[in-house]
């Protein structure tokens, strides 16, 4: 049996750190500052993608890929944009390698210097507004509403796997309006779509607000996002929505033609949330034992362990457990039968425990005589014996339940770590004292 974690009042750092790799969520890789996500954490990236994508197109958005490398030059035509991702961008100066004329390897060929330098992508505002002044001639052609989900690298110092990366993973929303109040409600819109996400789908309650004039996204006229707290009285900075106003309009002459036939610069908003929620899960739910996630995410929210090791209770137990897993999967429920006779009973209930699986099913031929099953949840750990006849829907209203209650235990959390100042003493005070969340006058 491994080790047990670290706990998150002894060190909450390490044991964030080792819960990602333990749980098999991810990696360090040989790219320093980046990470291997690994098919159980990219599962879990996946299903946050097709509930959002299923939100934004139910608002009419689109999808589209723009491109990895973008010109040096069309950094330098927002001031802002610049001066805020100068220092994190990774430059592409060469085209090709050669063998090292001086001994073994290779080295870049000089003679392979590239015209003008890329940069690979910190975010996509100036290669997207490039494109959109072909796309845009009339009010016709508005508004423009287009999402892509890509990589992007920032060159970043301090890295840690989820949160915090040299290369991560993200959607960014790209919209281009008439006026400015189109191009302001879509951006509020979209911050009203993270929110609803992150608490309905995640289970991480979240505040919505405005960024100080220092922490604005470069290039915002104004930034807005969504603030969770985590289990370590921290704020974790969930998502973001700009108001991009004619920023980049006008530094990439993006106009069209007015119904009353004036040339005008459009309105814009960029928006986006990355793989650091993953991260958020993690900080926000998960125990000393492991992940604790909520069904609508859960790779596998349900998992069924037979037992029995004898070849005739074998047979049996297996064809009642995949009866089971056809029901469930017929409902709709992820499952997974795990009929691995390599591992032992043991072992796989502490590993789908460390990895957060909402729901343990064991049948064994014993349980089989008696027409019942095991249910064990994974967010309070309780175990009961349910009849076999109906488990489908016991267990399909009882990831109803777990979901609710891990959100409900998120706000308690939150309502019992966040305070009130109405003075500048009491916010020191709050501040040394508690270190969390305090409401305090702007």
């Amino acid at each position: 049996m491994a080790e047990k974690l670290p706990t998150r009042k002894e060190n909450y750092s390490g044991w964030y750190n080792e819960l990602v790799v333990r749980a098999d969520l991810a990696q360090h890789s040989a790219t320093k500052g980046s990470m291997v996500i690994k098919p159980y954490g990219f599962s879990i990236w996946e299903t946050m993608q097709r509930e959002l994508d299923d939100k934004f197109k139910a608002t009419g958005h689109v999808n589209a890929y723009f491109p990895l490398l973008i010109p040096k030059s069309f950094l330098s035509r927002e001031a802002d944009h610049i001066d805020g991702f100068a220092m994190e961008c990774a430059v592409v100066t060469h085209h090709r390698l050669q063998k090292n004329p001086e001994g073994d390897g290779v080295i870049v060929d000089p003679s392979a210097k590239l015209e003008e330098e890329y940069v690979i992508r910190p975010t996509s505002e100036t290669i997207i507004w490039n494109t959109f002044r072909d796309w845009i001639q009339s009010y016709r052609d508005l508004p423009l509403l287009v999402n892509q989900r890509a990589n992007i690298v920032r060159w970043e110092m301090r890295t840690r796997l989820f949160l915090r990366t040299t290369e991560f993973l993200w959607q960014e929303g790209h919209t281009a309006h008439e006026t400015k109040e189109e191009a302001l409600d879509e951006t509020l819109k979209i911050l009203d779509i993270y929110a609803d996400f992150s608490e309905k789908f995640l289970c991480v309650p979240v505040i919505k607000g405005i960024k100080p004039e220092h922490e604005k996204f470069p290039g915002a006229v104004d930034t807005y996002c969504i603030e969770a707290l985590m289990q370590d009285g921290k704020g974790l900075q969930a998502g973001t929505s700009h108001f991009l106003g004619q920023k980049f309009a006008k530094a990439f002459d993006v106009t069209y033609l007015s119904r009353e036939n004036k040339p005008e610069y459009v309105w814009a908003s960029s928006w986006g949330v990355t793989t650091r929620l993953v991260g958020a899960l993690i900080m926000a739910h998960s125990d000393d034992d492991g992940l604790i996630l909520p069904p609508t995410v859960a790779p596998h929210q349900v998992v069924i362990v037979p037992l029995g090791n004898k070849p005739a209770d074998r047979e049996r137990v297996l064809t009642a457990a995949d009866k089971i897993r056809q029901l469930l999967k017929e409902k709709g429920i992820r499952v997974k039968l795990d009929d691995d006779t390599n591992r032992r009973p043991g072992w796989k209930f502490a590993q789908y425990e460390l990895q957060g699986v909402p729901v343990r099913v064991v049948i064994g031929p014993r349980d089989l005589d008696k027409g019942m099953l095991e249910i064990a949840r994974r967010d309070t750990k309780e175990k009961s014996s349910i009849e076999i006849e109906g488990a489908e829907n016991h267990v399909a209203k009882l990831l109803e339940e777990i979901q609710q209650n891990i959100l409900q235990k998120a706000l308690d959390f939150r309502a019992a770590n966040t305070h009130q100042a109405d003075n500048w003493e009491d916010f020191k005070s709050l501040i040394a004292d508690t270190g969390v969340a305090v409401y305090a006058h702007w």
